[in-house]
């Protein structure tokens, strides 16, 4: 880059600065515990995409904790709860366990049936996009926000607690979770898979209707995505577990639940 003589070497230095970080930081992600109990955050990074600051960690009520991740990222996030671990760091959880025997998840997924945010960062300016997932079932109520970014960029997840209303042969954990039709029966017809792997032969169940009825923007099933993946450009984003329904403004409650 060719400079005039004058141009402060402190500016040449910011702007090499931002043009870099601009090709490097893709998002933030902050976890907010609204719950009145602690519980535990995975992150799984998907295949290709780098390990963030954390595999997984303790967030006590209250508290929140913020990561950043690069462009072209991409993985999913969830929350764990009723876990004992001890000074080790040793120990399991009742829901979302990822099965390593740790507080750090170290490259495991949530055993089902857990709430996820799954989420692909653009590259280069390219679109976010993002969902929250019921089709592994559900432990906890979730909601994903996104700040200072451009397009649509709405909120989306699932501030309806469904171990409330969950189903006798859904429920999991002693009431703790809801599993959804494909944990709880194994079928092709509730799983979308075998003959039943495609949009137009895989449809809603009695069972995916309810979550999505309870949580009109959350993938309810895996054939789902005209009303559950959301795009925006250059956000970061916020991720709340057990979020408070009064605390958001009154334009939120109303996309939540105001439609099918």
């Amino acid at each position: 880059m060719d400079l005039p003589f004058s141009f402060p070497v402190f500016a040449y230095f910011s702007l090499t600065f931002l043009i870099l970080s601009a090709g490097v930081y893709g998002a933030t992600f902050t976890f907010v515990n609204k719950c009145e109990y602690t519980v535990w955050p995975g992150i799984l990074p998907n295949a290709g995409s780098p390990t963030l600051e954390s595999t997984g960690f303790e967030l006590p009520s209250d508290s929140s904790r913020t990561f950043t991740a690069p462009t072209g990222w991409s993985g999913r996030f969830w929350a764990r709860t009723g876990c004992n671990f001890d000074e080790s760091g040793s120990g399991t959880c009742d829901t979302g366990d990822c099965g390593s025997g740790q507080v750090e998840c170290n490259g495991a997924g949530a055993a089902p049936p857990a709430t996820l945010a799954e989420f692909s960062l653009g590259n280069g300016g390219g679109q976010d996009f993002y969902d929250v997932s019921l089709v592994d079932g559900y432990n906890l109520p979730m909601i994903v926000e996104g700040t200072g970014g451009s397009g649509m960029c709405a909120s989306t997840g699932c501030l309806t607690d469904l171990n409330r209303i969950c189903p006798t042969e859904l429920r999991a954990n002693g009431g703790g979770a809801c599993k959804s039709a494909c944990e709880a029966f194994g079928s092709d017809q509730y799983c979308c898979a075998g003959e039943f792997n495609s949009p137009a032969s895989c449809r809603p169940s009695v069972y995916s209707e309810m979550f999505k009825s309870a949580c009109p923007r959350s993938y309810s099933y895996a054939y789902d995505d005209p009303t559950s993946t959301f795009t925006c450009t250059g956000a970061d984003y916020s991720l709340t577990f057990c979020p408070s329904s009064p605390r958001y403004p009154r334009s939120l409650k109303f996309v939540f639940f105001c439609c099918d």
